[in-house]
């Protein structure tokens, strides 16, 4: 069972812990740029700014820097990030799955596989919920909803192909309904999405549990299942396959180098990385930002990201969005 800590304390509480945990240090001559392509407060933002907090208080980087390039799923980021950092050492960028399915989904020209995978980094649940007077008390009656009337059933949730949008689409598929008709709203933010919610705009929703951990346990919301494979302490939902449905879904993120960069250059950042993920003052940011470890080092996330792009097309053209 891996544990959840919930989000808790804010970012400056981070960079606390880091200053508390840590004393000088020499900096390596590593001077970063990190790419986070979204705007500042999501999760890709945030892993980005941990990393840079980390990198920098254990001395793996002299300096870190993070840019935010927003835009159409985090395909704005990568199409510049490839047209301006190859070969470039002093550059990183960070991405998880909804990109994989943006890229997809917007036929874009540019996805993951164009990029150096250096690290995975974490891997949280989703969560699906209902409003609390919703009538669906379980995840079996969402399953009869959809069975009834997919078009009627309205899912709101992140970005059209993203983490959000995959895992509804598995789950009307698993009601035996047909995935291309799933009513699907859109938002950009994971705060329009919980408006849409608590205003009873929406049957059900999806989002990264942290996203909705307040609403969930002050009762606003009812939390039916998560996606993960196995059960989270300090969760009380329990995962989809559990509760009978084979899927699962982890929303995860990692850390990628510039286009055609090798040798020495790519070694000084594997290590540089790796040594930052087993550091105790990033234990520290995963606990206080309720974050699960998901580490996979360079070779087993390149392969990792071969199949997940296969598995997310897949789910895609299911669902109308990929061909």
């Amino acid at each position: 069972m891996r544990k959840f800590f919930g989000r808790g304390l804010a970012a400056v509480a981070v960079a606390g812990l880091l200053a508390a945990s840590t004393g000088p240090v020499a900096a390596k001559d590593l001077e970063l740029t990190i790419t986070a392509p979204a705007g500042a407060g999501g999760g890709w933002d945030s892993a980005a700014r941990s990393l840079q907090e980390v990198m920098m208080a254990t001395g793996e980087a002299k300096s870190v820097q993070v840019v935010n390039v927003p835009g159409a799923g985090g395909t704005v980021g990568l199409a510049q990030f490839i047209g301006s950092a190859k070969g470039n050492p002093d550059q990183l960028f960070v991405a998880g799955i909804t990109l994989v399915g943006a890229s997809i989904s917007n036929k874009s020209p540019v996805d993951l596989t164009q990029i150096t995978p250096i690290a995975r980094l974490t891997g949280d649940p989703l969560v699906i919920v209902v409003p609390k007077d919703s009538p669906i008390q379980t995840i079996d009656d969402l399953l009869k909803t959809i069975k009834e009337d997919v078009a009627k059933t309205i899912w709101v949730g992140g970005s059209a192909g993203g983490a959000d949008h995959i895992l509804a689409a598995l789950v009307t598929k698993a009601a035996g309904a047909d995935p291309s008709k799933i009513n699907y709203v859109a938002y950009s933010g994971g705060g329009e999405s919980l408006a849409a919610m608590l205003g009873g705009q929406a049957t059900a929703g999806v989002s990264g549990y942290g996203e909705w951990e307040g609403q969930i346990k002050s009762g606003d919301l009812r939390a039916l299942a998560i996606s993960y494979p196995e059960p989270i302490e300090g969760i009380e939902a329990q995962p989809l396959k559990a509760q009978g449905l084979d899927i699962e879904l982890v929303n995860w993120r990692g850390v990628f180098a510039a286009p055609e960069l090798n040798g020495e250059d790519l070694e000084a950042l594997k290590t540089a990385v790796a040594n930052t993920l087993k550091s105790p003052q990033w234990q520290e940011v995963l606990k206080t930002r309720g974050w699960t470890d998901y580490y996979a080092p360079s070779d087993e996330f390149k392969t990792f990201i071969g199949s997940e792009t296969e598995r997310v097309r897949g789910i895609l053209t299911s669902i109308g969005l990929a061909n």
